[in-house]
């Protein structure tokens, strides 16, 4: 019983701190902007520094990735930091502030594989800056690190983060299908000029 109190303790405070949408409450405070009715509509990172100014979403970049990294940090070495991680990434994603809706989980999965699989997710990291700058797209930069990243945790011998990260992927790359739609059509925007 104590067992499900602190799973049910857990995964409710993480949701809750996963759901608290950094993103719109600086651009309004600092900018007067909302960024559910502007540019593409979304409170993440890149929306709000392409309305707000890079440093903007920088700060929302950072926010959003603790969310997920603090949580997971606080319990590691417990079965509860899985539980945790997950929370926040379903809170950022489907907030309760934001009548379940939310941004694409990018930042809040980076914070949690951060205290998880630093290396890995480093690496996969590390592509994913690669993917932007030779493409422009922050989506496919995205994308590119979600799918390399439980390649990566099986190679390196983590199945088990491996088996945790699937769901999460799949998740991300889902939220992110309308932009695999632009990206085919050749509709998406660039957020950096495509290198020659």
């Amino acid at each position: 019983m104590a067992d499900f109190f602190s799973f049910l303790l857990t995964a409710a405070a993480a949701y809750l701190l996963g759901s608290v949408p950094f993103g719109l409450l600086l651009a309004r405070a600092f900018k007067g902007i909302d960024p559910r009715v502007s540019g593409s509509g979304n409170v993440g990172a890149t929306n709000v520094a392409r309305l707000c100014g890079f440093r903007w979403g920088l700060l929302t970049l950072a926010c959003d990735l603790l969310k997920g990294f603090l949580p997971v940090c606080l319990l590691s070495g417990t079965d509860l930091a899985r539980v945790a991680g997950v929370s926040a990434i379903l809170g950022h994603m489907f907030s309760c502030f934001l009548h379940l809706k939310g941004g694409k989980g990018v930042a809040t999965t980076i914070g949690v594989f951060l205290a998880f699989a630093p290396i890995q997710l480093v690496i996969s990291g590390l592509v994913c800056l690669l993917v932007i700058w030779r493409s422009g797209y922050v989506s496919a930069g995205s994308l590119a690190l979600v799918s390399l990243l439980p390649v990566l945790l099986l190679f390196s011998g983590r199945v088990g983060d491996f088996f945790f990260s699937l769901p999460i992927s799949a998740l991300v790359i889902f939220a992110h299908r309308e932009n695999i739609g632009r990206l085919r059509r050749g509709e998406e925007k660039a957020w950096l000029k495509k290198s020659g």
